[in-house]
Order: C-alpha cells, then structure tokens, then sequence
C-alpha cells in the first residue's frame, strides 16, 4: 500500500543552520501517527515543510505516492491535506456557522461571485450543519469566533481542518492550553472525526500522545531517533534516554 505520508532524506537549513538532518519518514494511510520530542526539534518545522509552508533545502516529500515538495500549502490542501496550527487560526469576528462555511464552499468548488448567494446552496448549509453538529458546536453557530472559550476555539478550528474533505488531518498541539476534561473531550472528539482518515499530530502530553497513537516517532534534533507502537517507545532506552525519562513511566 501506498503510504500517505512519506519523507525521503529531507534536510532544511536556514543560513548554516541545520534544523532537520536527513530526516525519513514513512506513514501508512490510515494510522494514527504521533511526532513527539523537546523543545526546538523540529516539529513544527516538519510540519510546515509536509504542508508547503516552507520548503526543503534537499530531500522528498510525497502524499499519497506524489511528490508534494516544493508546492504551495493551496496546491497540497487540494491533493487532500489539512492542517491546524500551535496558535489559534479562526476568523474573530465572523460567527462559529460563517467560519465553517467558508472551508465548505472552497471544498465543494464553489468561488466568490458576487451575484451568488451562499444561503442558496442546499448541500453548502447541509454539510456546514453535519460539522458544526460534530464538533458539537450548533449552539453556538450564531457566536463570534473570537468571543468562543479556547477549548470550544480549538474544536472549531478541527472542524474547520475536516471540512474540506482532507484525508490526511495534521493537528500541531491540539490540546495545549487546556484542563483535563478539556483535553479528554477533545481526545474523543479527534478520535472519532480521524475515523478512517490518516492522522498526524504533534503533542506534548504524553497521555494524549499513547492513548491516540496507532505509531510514534521520536525527533530529537531534527532527526528521526525512533519509531514504533507507543509499547515500543516507552520501553525504548533511546527514547527514555533522550526526552521521555520518568513519563514513560
């Protein structure tokens, strides 16, 4: 089987600093694959490289078979992938319903002409409600995004993520900031809108990280230092060694 995400040999270096070194990557369509590691990594570096924000200095990087490295984060979110950011990434001051609706005009072809009006589009309202009901927000779908509590903004921005029909979600710390029942809601939430999607997420609470992942991969210095089932890294010496210590525990 093709693998959804696969990175060959990619190296990125800003002036003659080298933040990822001969990094190789491979996940499989349909997996649940977790990249943890310290501060500084490279993990979000990753991410923006796998979703066009920045490019590589050398190296490949492929989505499902086809080289995506070097085109812009548009041109990668049509092949079908779709990301989240560390900080919050909505739209303030349009209402929880319009933020929505704006990922599920661009995924189902619809283009901004100004003799059209979206309250016209039957499959435009029907899907903006089944998210909007998933991600258990149609009470709010009239609220200013920017007025929403954190946790109910990071469930809109996933809402926003899956809207577009991606098959491959890329959620970069989708809990930080967030209480226990926050982060176990979310957790639930991640889970059963990934169903059957392949899933790639940068977290730093480990509990989050072995109760999600089918796979983990450990970055240290930009580098791949070890890959495996969340059984296998938390026995993993490297690991423990290098970042997990007394939380593999």
């Amino acid at each position: 089987m093709t693998a959804a995400i696969e990175i060959r040999a990619v190296e990125k270096r800003f002036g003659n600093v080298s933040i990822i070194r001969d990094l190789n990557l491979s996940i499989e369509q349909g997996e649940r694959h977790a990249i943890i590691g310290p501060n500084g990594a490279g993990k979000s570096t990753t991410f923006n490289l796998v979703s066009g924000h920045i490019r590589p200095t050398s190296g490949e990087i492929r989505l499902n078979g086809d080289v995506i490295s070097g085109l812009r984060p548009f041109e990668i979110n049509r092949r079908g992938l779709s990301r989240s950011f560390q900080v919050t990434n909505v739209f303030a001051r349009m209402t929880v319903w319009e933020n929505i609706r704006c990922a599920v005009l661009w995924a189902t072809g619809h283009r901004y002409a100004f003799w059209k009006n979206v309250d016209d589009l039957p499959e435009v309202r029907r899907r903006t409600a089944e998210i909007l009901e998933s991600i258990h927000l149609t009470h709010r779908r009239d609220v200013p995004a920017g007025l929403l509590t954190y946790a109910e903004q990071r469930e809109l921005e996933i809402g926003i993520t899956i809207a577009g029909g991606a098959d491959v979600i890329m959620l970069d710390e989708p809990t930080a900031g967030m209480s226990n029942m926050e982060t176990d809601r979310a957790v639930t939430l991640i889970r059963r809108l990934t169903e059957g999607r392949t899933l790639v997420i940068v977290e730093h609470d480990m509990s989050v990280v072995f109760g999600l992942a089918d796979r983990i991969s450990v970055l240290v210095y930009g580098h791949i230092i070890a890959s495996g089932t969340p059984e296998e890294i938390r026995n993993d010496p490297k690991v423990k060694e290098a970042y997990l210590g007394e939380e593999a525990h």
